[in-house]
């Protein structure tokens, strides 16, 4: 019954396909700040820092996870290691990709040489909490991630997915606006920033259009009928990358082709890479959104979206965005607060 209420009554997000069974038995690890353990007589002069998060978030909230731990790192001195094998996220499958189970190497070149094994049979380890804490930075942006992010290498194999669509749709004398339009679970985070409705996004897309002179507009959104309206209302004016998109069901809900999870983030790198090679933006504010600025090689035109944030409480944030959707008179009207210029 309790299971019931919170996933009706709550947003519960996205959940882990699996769960490893960890080697050591302290229920309690993840849910303290750190936990340090001797796990054995190997690299005795040494101390790794085992990065977890388990189930994890959004691609680029995990990736954000990363930079604040690597920084902490860089303080004191410790060896980081990503340990996204033992402690499984939303991205992880049961059979190896990349030749490897850690979610992290699906995506990402290793940052040291040190193989798990070794690790965990070494004399210092220290463990993280699965959580952000209350010090942490979740703008991937922030200036002191800076050295950090260098250390992060995306691999080759995405950025060769991306510049093939790249040149494929895009017409370099076209000038590009990039659209990211999340629906889904963004409807009922809390404390995120409400998401617009097809009115309002298709609205200010012709209004960007017509004012900032864009050409055509790449189209980014996880919802199959945003795809559907926007098309039938723009025809080729509207690109987008043939991704997995829902209808009703959250796509981590199901499972139908091979390797989902993988390619759920695969799709999203390549996207983020596409936002980044467009000449202006329209959003409201995500992680994907700042991992596309951090991309791009070219000065892009701002145009954020604010329709206000959703409450801190799990209960009304799960209905509050329907609720202001539905019945505006009552809860008020989902609308834009903030220059969509800048």
């Amino acid at each position: 019954m309790t299971k019931l209420l919170k996933k009706y009554f709550t947003n519960i997000g996205p959940q882990v396909y699996f769960q490893k069974k960890i080697f050591y038995s302290d229920r309690n690890l993840i849910g303290k700040n750190f936990q340090y353990y001797s796990l054995g007589t190997k690299n005795k002069n040494k101390t790794f820092y085992v990065i977890n998060r388990s189930p994890g978030s959004g691609f680029f909230s995990n990736f954000t996870f990363v930079l604040n731990h690597l920084y902490i790192c860089k303080q004191f001195n410790f060896i980081p290691i990503i340990d996204m094998e033992n402690f499984t996220t939303i991205y992880n499958e049961k059979n190896k990709i990349n030749s490897s189970f850690n979610a992290w190497d699906y995506y990402f070149y290793k940052i040291n040489n040190y193989s798990l094994s070794d690790v965990y049979k070494s004399n210092n380890v220290i463990f993280t909490s699965h959580k952000f804490q209350p010090n942490m930075s979740y703008n991937m942006l922030d200036k002191k991630f800076k050295r950090n992010l260098k250390k992060i290498k995306l691999k080759k194999k995405f950025f060769l997915i991306a510049n093939k669509f790249y040149n494929k749709n895009f017409n370099k004398k076209d000038r590009i606006l990039g659209v990211h339009f999340r629906g889904s679970t963004y409807k009922t985070a809390r404390r995120h920033a409400f998401p617009p409705t097809t009115e309002i996004m298709i609205k200010t897309i012709e209004k960007l259009m017509k004012k900032e002179r864009y050409d055509k507009f790449f189209l980014v959104t996880e919802e199959e009928k945003y795809l559907s309206k926007i098309k039938k209302t723009f025809g080729k004016k509207c690109i987008y990358f043939p991704s997995y998109r829902m209808n009703k069901i959250d796509a981590f809900q199901i499972y139908p082709r091979k390797n989902h999870r993988y390619k759920l983030g695969e799709e999203t790198i390549v996207e983020t890479l596409l936002l980044s090679k467009c000449h202006g933006l329209t959003y409201v504010k995500t992680n994907v959104i700042s991992a596309a600025k951090m991309f791009s090689k070219i000065k892009q035109k701002d145009h954020e979206l604010f329709l206000g944030y959703n409450s801190w409480n799990k209960y009304i944030a799960r209905w509050l965005w329907f609720l202001k959707f539905y019945f505006p008179f009552l809860f008020g009207k989902l609308k834009i607060i903030k220059k969509i210029a800048k």
